[in-house]
């Protein structure tokens, strides 16, 4: 049987109950602006009740207030994180690709290739009217080194921006470290409040932001388990076990426990392509363990970075280790090569130095040689690996012989190391044309001397310039060229130029041979002139020599087309399902106000109930004397 009082502590429930709920939509309207908050929403049930023993059976208790939980969809964060991923690797993307758009923009702004390339046509049409001329042969010789500083600038534009990206990686990868020391503090002050009964709403509205920010950078999994009490496991302790895994599935956070991951710059000798930029950063886990940054999942910003920096459109030296040799005290390593992109040293990016991984050992080299076939295409390439215990603590034995042997590693996308790859390709074939076409048989200068090369390459070191004396030599079947001799590998978009003895003397250019009569005969400067559109003098991708800008800009077009069109869908996308998500969990301020006078309702009459009852207990105690 209840007591006589029983009344006035049911509207006492009903008095707390509203103004929890007052409470409730009171922060609920204070945070409407607040970023990643969550809608709160008082849970009550009706309180049990009270057998009375009477022909009623039970008597109601009041109202109890159950909790104050989040509004929340987990379908929907886990649709936001996903498409969060795919967003930030286009963004990035969309970003650069609009760079490398301006730097081959060729327009009334800014000369490109094409305007150059046609002044320095232009110049040779006129070194034709007099091609024993000196003023005619300096203008040229002017117009072309403008074409190689074009070169050179468009190397260097594309050398810092790899130097930016790598930059930027490594500021995405500091944060996302700060993410995890931030999740894995959260995740202990949740369990504590969360262990007495509480319910930690804000913190985890806060976690689930940073969630949302780490989901833009890399590939973002969450899983949530109960922790159950080892001596009843029937029971729940209250805790949970919050566990964040990154870029296919490689956990970074598990509950108060987390990982950091490390950027470490590479040696100067272990770069990945010919024209890097130094210092490129390899990423790992701080106990050692490899990230994984070319993995395919690694999603996010952290792809487009990625993508962007290392982009070879998957042409890196791929093929197969054919034998293990040494001799002389060192170790060499044939392999086998079937890829059509690898048989032509134009177009090489191998570096000099670098690291060459033979199945699943990784080994440096000080230097490779190339051996040509019958029909004057490689067929092997042959690496000299270093015998500096410091680089390389074992060598390899024939026991490597059939794996797989690469160097660097295959990123579908055409980033910088493809456009690079690009500029190299082009100035090293057009070079050697143009060359040969110079120093052909019976060639001669203005003063009857054996012609010279005009294109060169600067020493990296010194102010000797390469001449490629071992690239005139026949190719025959079995001919050997090195990463060290004076070839064509040498020259490269940022050290093309025009030889110094031709500026020095613009008499030494050729524009004759000796079966023509007179100096101002122009035979070689009719061939030179046919160079730029004869393709089977010189064919760059099936285009001839002047079509270069329209190949590169078709790839920049169609690269760039892609990012905006991929950026603007997932940009869609993220603001339907953000939309979806704040239907859940967002706060509208006219459904709070609603709220607000429905829970303020109910406290009035939770007080006059308890003002009535006030008024019984008077008379009852006061004046019947009970």
């Amino acid at each position: 049987m209840p007591s006589t009082f029983f009344g006035l502590n049911i509207a006492y429930t009903g008095l707390t109950a509203a103004n929890a709920g007052l409470n409730t939509t009171g922060n609920n309207i204070s945070n409407v602006n607040t970023e990643g908050y969550s809608r709160q929403l008082v849970t009550q049930q009706a309180n049990n009740a009270l057998r009375t023993y009477t022909t009623y059976g039970c008597a109601g208790s009041g109202v109890d207030t159950i909790g104050i939980e989040r509004q929340r969809d987990a379908f929907y964060d886990f649709k936001y994180w996903n498409n969060n991923a795919q967003l930030g690797e286009f963004e990035e993307l969309k970003y650069y690709m609009k760079q490398i758009e301006d730097y081959f923009k060729d327009d009334t702004t800014m000369k490109g290739f094409t305007t150059i390339f046609g002044e320095m046509y232009d110049a040779l049409a006129e070194l034709k009217k007099d091609s024993g001329g000196s003023t005619a042969k300096e203008q040229f010789i002017g117009y072309a080194g403008n074409l190689t500083y074009y070169f050179n600038t468009m190397a260097a534009n594309l050398e810092r921006m790899q130097d930016d990206v790598n930059l930027e990686l490594k500021n995405q990868v500091e944060q996302i470290n700060s993410y995890a020391s931030e999740i894995a503090s959260l995740n202990k002050q949740i369990n504590v409040i969360e262990i007495n009964g509480g319910r930690a709403n804000e913190l985890r509205d806060r976690r689930d932001l940073i969630i949302d920010k780490l989901s833009k950078i890399v590939d973002t999994t969450v899983e949530e388990q109960v922790v159950y009490d080892t001596k009843d496991p029937k029971r729940t302790t209250g805790a949970t076990r919050y566990i964040v895994k990154i870029a296919g599935g490689q956990t970074l956070v598990d509950s108060s426990r987390y990982s950091q991951l490390v950027c470490e710059a590479k040696p100067s000798y272990a770069n990945n392509n010919q024209s890097d930029a130094e210092g490129l950063y390899n990423v790992y886990w701080d106990d050692g363990r490899d990230f994984s940054i070319y993995g395919g999942t690694i999603g996010g910003s952290l792809r487009g970075l990625i993508e962007m920096r290392d982009g070879n459109n998957g042409e890196n030296f791929q093929g197969t280790v054919a034998d293990v040799t040494r001799s002389q005290g060192k170790t060499q390593v044939k392999v086998d090569i079937t890829a059509d992109y690898l048989k032509n040293l134009s177009s090489c990016t191998l570096p000099g130095q670098g690291v060459i991984r033979l199945g699943s050992y990784e080994y440096y080299y000080d230097s490779f040689n190339v051996t040509y076939n019958a029909d004057g295409e490689i067929e092997s390439y042959t690496f000299t690996l270093s015998d500096d215990v410091t680089k390389n603590k074992q060598l390899p034995d024939a026991g490597r012989v059939g794996k797989e042997a690469s160097v660097g590693h295959t990123v579908e996308y055409q980033g910088i190391p493809y456009y690079q790859e690009q500029l190299n390709e082009w100035a090293r074939i057009f070079s050697e044309v143009f060359n040969r076409i110079l120093t052909q048989d019976g060639s001669v200068d203005g003063y009857g001397q054996p012609a010279d090369v005009f294109f060169v390459a600067n020493d990296a070191i010194d102010i000797n310039q390469h001449k490629f004396l071992d690239s005139r030599r026949d190719i025959t079947a079995g001919t050997v060229i090195s990463s060290t001799d004076d070839s064509y590998y040498y020259l490269t978009a940022k050290n093309f130029t025009v030889s110094m003895d031709m500026v020095d003397d613009p008499q030494k250019l050729a524009t004759r041979t000796t079966q023509t009569d007179g100096e101002s005969k122009y035979d070689i400067v009719d061939q030179l002139i046919s160079l730029r559109t004869d393709t089977s003098m010189m064919s760059f991708r099936g285009c001839n020599a002047g079509d270069f800008l329209q190949c590169v800009l078709a790839d920049v077009a169609l690269n760039a087309q892609s990012a905006n069109t991929l950026t603007d869908s997932y940009t869609s996308i993220a603001g339907t399902i953000d939309n979806q998500r704040l239907s859940v969990s967002g706060v509208d301020s006219d459904e709070e106000a609603l709220s607000l006078v429905q829970f303020q309702h109910a406290y009035n009459l939770a007080s006059q109930m308890i003002s009535v009852l006030s008024e019984v207990y008077d008379r009852l105690i006061l004046q019947t004397g009970v």
